[in-house]
Order: structure tokens, then C-alpha cells, then sequence
């Protein structure tokens, strides 16, 4: 129990439960002392009595307790899956050669169909675009340190630059030589707006919005594009703004604003899994770990809640610790009780 108290406090617990939250199953299991089954978060059996419910780490501290397996939900499963797909990532992670789906699921030990399922309930994207992500990491990597672009693509492991400008190309936001060159010909417009909460950087590519940060200005942008040219906005920029700013004073509001927010696969998942959380409501670092597809890695889960370049159109002030406590924000706590105090 008390491992399990680490990760998730027992109301959180509860709600889980009762909600049926698959992207819990894994994080612990429940236990119904009237019946001495546990089960995991998703289980579909009728729901107990809260005071017949004790709650464990995993199921190795049920049985301790004395409770059995659910043989409906199997919930001792879960950490065969959870390891499975850890295993798929580290092979897709250290593969010389593109592995298709039919291979990297029977290098796992399950059938294709049900492992793109697992797989992508797990990371929140199939293992095709996991792989995806992986190339084109590996593409930014190396077209910074190659003097050229067509060798920056066939060591980041396509096998042609076609694939490259198909797949990958798009998600560097600019064009491959101009990434490599640190932005130098990208055009980036910014400008200061007065919010509620304090001056508010907002920047945009091209493509979206690229900065929003509270108490910047434009050498926050030099620093992070030293090559890109900087401009301020123009008047349709200042149209942009407006709208950025009214997503600040009403963060509750659903925007649909264009965002050209890049990172690390796991990091995107994160800031995924965060735009997936309603207005009013909180995640712990633990749960949106879970959801990113790597329970463990709940300080990593921090850690991109603190690079997230696009304050609150990537809502990071919904994150918080575990016990309930605030937890940290780029921003500063003033600003992350603010907001979530205005989503109410």
C-alpha cells in the first residue's frame, strides 16, 4: 500500500475506479474484501462499496493481502503489456533497419492487430508513427552536425529522402536547410501583449504559434532562433494576438489557434495527453506519465511540462503532484492558481 500511495492518492484512486480509467490500469489494483477479488482500474464488474475497497500497488500486494485475481478483467496482465511495450520502444529505439509491425509485435510475443491496439492505448500513437517520431528526431539531430542534408537523412535511417520529406520534413516546421542552418531564413513575428496575468511573448512561424511566454520579449526568441529573422507582427499578427490573448483571460474556452510546438516523441505526448485534460480538472505528473505511455517516467513528465514553449494553449498548469500540491510552473505558482481558479 504504501508504494502505491507514492503514485496515487486514494480518492484519485477511487474516481479511477469508478470512472473506469484505462490509462490507470497498471498504476494499481483495487481489492473488494466482501468478494477478496482485485481487479484493475477498468475492470467492467459492477462497481463495490467504497468501504469494501482497499487499494494496492500491484498485485503482488493483493495476493499479500489475501485477495485473488480477478478472472474477468485479468488484471496481472497489465504489467505483461505495460513491459511488452517498453521492450517494442527500446527495439524501435536501437533498430538499424525499419521494423514493421508483424515483426516487432512476435519480437514481443503478441499478434500484430492486438499489439497496435495495446501499443497505442499505452504511448497514444501507433508504433508506425512512434517510429516516425524516432526518424525525425534523429533527422534534427543530424542535420544539425552534417555539413550535408542528403547524408543528415540517410544516417537519421531513411532509406531514400523522398520518405524524409514526406514524414519528417513537416514536423521540423522549416525547410531541412534552413534547420540546419538554426533557423537562418525563417521568418518568425512576435509581439508583447498586456494580459491580466502580466506581458505575454507571443511568437509565430509560418505554420503556428511557436512562443507564448509571460515576462519575455524578443531575446527570449534570439536565444531559442538564433539564426531565424525577427520581426514584429504586423496587423494581421495582431489578430492572432487578440485571440491568444482571450485563451489567457478565458482559459476554460476551447481555442483551435495553430501551434508549431516541437520536442522530443515523448514530450509531444505529454503535451497530447495535456490537451486532452477538461478545463476544471488536474492531472498528477504520475497519471499524465501513464497516459504518455511511460509510467515511470514521472519526472521526465516535469521536466516537459517545463519545456512546453506555448503557455496555456498547452494547459501544463493542469499538472500537479500527486498528493494534490501545485507542483511547478514555468510561469510561476501565482499564474498556474489563477488559471485553474478561472477553468473553476
Amino acid at each position: 500500500m504504501g508504494a502505491m500511495e507514492q503514485l496515487l492518492d486514494p480518492e484519485t484512486a477511487w474516481a479511477a475506479l469508478i470512472a473506469r480509467d484505462r490509462s490507470l490500469d497498471g498504476r494499481f489494483v483495487w481489492g473488494v474484501r466482501t468478494t477478496g477479488v482485485y481487479c484493475k482500474p477498468s475492470c467492467p464488474a459492477r462497481r463495490p462499496r467504497r468501504e469494501n475497497v482497499s487499494f494496492h500497488a500491484d498485485g503482488a500486494a493483493a495476493r499479500a493481502a489475501g485477495f485473488r485475481a480477478c478472472k474477468r478483467c485479468r488484471p496481472d496482465e497489465v504489467a505483461r503489456d505495460e513491459a511488452a511495450v517498453a521492450e517494442a520502444i527500446a527495439l524501435l529505439k536501437d533498430a538499424e533497419e525499419r521494423m514493421g509491425l508483424p515483426e516487432l509485435a512476435a519480437a514481443v510475443g503478441y499478434a500484430p492487430h492486438h499489439f497496435q491496439r495495446l501499443f497505442t492505448r499505452l504511448v497514444g500513437m501507433s508504433p508506425a508513427a512512434y517510429a516516425r517520431a524516432l526518424r525525425a528526431g534523429a533527422a534534427a539531430d543530424a542535420l544539425a552536425s552534417k555539413a550535408s542534408v542528403t547524408s543528415a537523412i540517410y544516417e537519421a535511417g531513411y532509406s531514400a529522402p523522398s520518405r524524409f520529406y514526406a514524414s519528417a520534413a513537416p514536423r521540423l516546421g522549416m525547410a531541412p536547410r534552413t534547420y540546419r542552418a538554426g533557423g537562418a531564413g525563417e521568418v518568425i513575428r512576435w509581439t508583447v501583449a498586456e494580459t491580466s496575468l502580466g506581458p505575454l511573448l507571443i511568437a509565430a512561424t509560418a505554420k503556428g504559434l511557436c512562443r507564448v511566454a509571460f515576462d519575455a520579449d524578443a531575446d527570449d526568441l534570439a536565444r531559442r532562433f538564433p539564426q531565424a529573422e525577427i520581426v514584429a507582427g504586423d496587423g494581421a499578427f495582431a489578430a492572432l494576438a487578440k485571440q491568444v490573448v482571450a485563451a489567457v483571460e478565458e482559459p476554460a474556452t476551447a481555442h483551435s489557434l495553430p501551434i508549431d510546438a516541437r520536442g522530443t516523441a515523448f514530450q509531444e505526448a505529454v503535451w497530447r495527453a495535456l490537451g486532452q485534460v477538461p478545463a476544471g480538472t488536474s492531472l498528477s505528473y504520475s497519471e499524465l506519465a501513464a497516459r504518455a505511455g511511460r509510467p515511470q517516467a514521472v519526472r521526465a513528465v516535469g521536466s516537459a511540462c517545463a519545456a512546453n514553449p506555448v503557455a496555456v494553449l498547452i494547459p501544463c498548469h493542469r499538472a500537479r503532484r500527486a498528493d494534490g500540491g501545485a507542483g511547478g510552473y514555468a510561469w510561476g505558482l501565482e499564474r498556474k492558481a489563477a488559471l485553474l481558479a478561472r477553468e473553476g
